[in-house]
């Protein structure tokens, strides 16, 4: 696969709070027993490649062993929507699914705030998992498809077992037009994860698998009870949330959060004491930009599947079925366009990978506190510098590491691997 380089900045942000958010359009509390036709379509089959594109082995039913309702959920404001997968013979599968989606009923684009109440009880081993997420809903003039992900994708909330006490936020996108043909290769994806104990970007800001199953009442865990995942989407970026944590910010385009380059970035900032995942762009191609368009929400279940899909493939303990509860979900509209100031700071390091020596490089000359970090968070090397340092490596074994630098307020970091 071809991959931009990622590179690590600090931006310092003169941020508004959370969107104000102003009238409620649409909303499905799924207190009637039954699936509001007007509004949700029931998607069935295996979809794209018999395996919904993911490596997926569910089939997803109308079936209401699939999707059903339920009064009476603790924690829940009312009644619930509630998809389950389950282990089963059906048809040509072993295990089925639940899927529904707002599709040519209801869609949504910049100025809007997207949120649902979800509850994922069961989904505590790897292989099981529940998706919130947007697809297009718009398609360009003098065409009747747009291909993925040309037209974008927006995962609100993916929560896998494998990841326990943390959700992932974020989007896909391609790099070029490709004539509305889809490459393997053209494929952008920008994200950050959120963690239920800390309510902020985890460090390190990748926890990986493992821990599961978590116990039944462990509160770090998002399979404990509610939370609400949504995102503001405004017309120069997306900001994503749980319980009005925001986590991850994207922007659209070359130059919204960083210095223009042509290049996709992402950075992990520490604004009002509360770590946040900050990336751009996706704005990549004048044909379509995906986020400026409407897109359609989604809410599906899954088991198996590639190794970022659910977690991966499903462990023989896994237990079935597993259900996952949906409160509502509402749109509201956002009554402030949510306009932000940035200052760029950027970390140099030189050259990555690196042997015996590294180098340091900041763009302003004032002292910060250095520290090099294995992958578990251990502190190896802890210094200072003023601009520019150079580092002897020698006491290192190969490997990934990760670059820290903060003056207090401000922090910096960039991954190095050593060789």
């Amino acid at each position: 696969m071809k991959l931009f380089p990622i590179l690590f900045s600090l931006l310092l942000f003169n941020l508004s709070v959370l969107g104000q958010v102003g009238e409620l359009i649409w909303e499905d509390n799924f207190n009637e027993g039954q699936l509001d036709l007007t509004k949700w379509s029931i998607e069935t089959g295996t979809g794209v490649n018999g395996d919904w594109g993911t490596g997926q082995l569910d089939r997803a039913t109308g079936r209401v062993q699939n999707v059903s309702f339920r009064d009476s959920v603790t924690g829940a404001q009312d009644g619930c929507l509630v998809i389950t997968t389950r282990k089963e013979s059906f048809i040509d599968r072993n295990y089925t699914s639940g899927r529904i989606r707002t599709a040519g009923k209801a869609s949504w684009g910049p100025g809007h705030r997207i949120a649902a109440r979800v509850f994922p009880r069961d989904v505590k081993y790897k292989g099981q998992g529940f998706a919130f997420w947007m697809m297009p809903d718009e398609l360009p003039e003098g065409w009747d498809y747009l291909m993925w992900p040309q037209g974008g994708e927006v995962d609100i909330m993916e929560y896998v077992g494998s990841i326990p006490y943390h959700n992932l936020g974020g989007v896909h996108y391609a790099w070029f037009w490709e004539n509305n043909q889809w490459q393997s290769w053209n494929h952008g994806h920008q994200a950050a994860y959120y963690s239920y104990e800390h309510q902020e970007v985890p460090f390190p800001s990748e926890p990986g698998q493992g821990g599961y199953p978590p116990a039944e009442d462990d509160p770090y865990a998002g399979s404990s009870g509610f939370h609400t995942y949504g995102i503001d989407w405004y017309t120069n970026r997306m900001e994503f949330f749980i319980d009005d944590n925001v986590y991850h910010i994207h922007y659209f385009n070359d130059g919204g959060a960083f210095q223009e380059d042509g290049q996709d970035k992402s950075a992990v900032i520490n604004r009002d004491n509360s770590r946040v995942g900050i990336s751009e762009y996706s704005n990549h191609f004048e044909e379509w930009y995906p986020f400026e368009h409407k897109m359609y929400a989604i809410l599906s279940a899954g088991v198996g599947g590639s190794q970022y899909t659910y977690g991966g493939s499903i462990v023989p303990e896994a237990e079935f079925p597993c259900s996952v509860f949906i409160d509502w979900l509402r749109v509201h509209k956002l009554s402030t366009t949510g306009t932000t100031e940035e200052v760029v700071h950027t970390l140099q390091v030189y050259p990555n990978p690196a042997k015996d020596k590294l180098t340091i490089q900041l763009d302003n000359t004032k002292k910060h506190v250095l520290k090099i970090m294995d992958v578990t968070g251990r502190i190896l090397i802890h210094s200072t510098i003023e601009q520019s340092k150079e580092i002897d490596l020698a006491g290192l074994d190969n490997g990934t590491y990760l670059i820290f630098v903060t003056d207090g307020k401000l922090n910096l970091s960039k991954k190095i691997i050593v060789q």
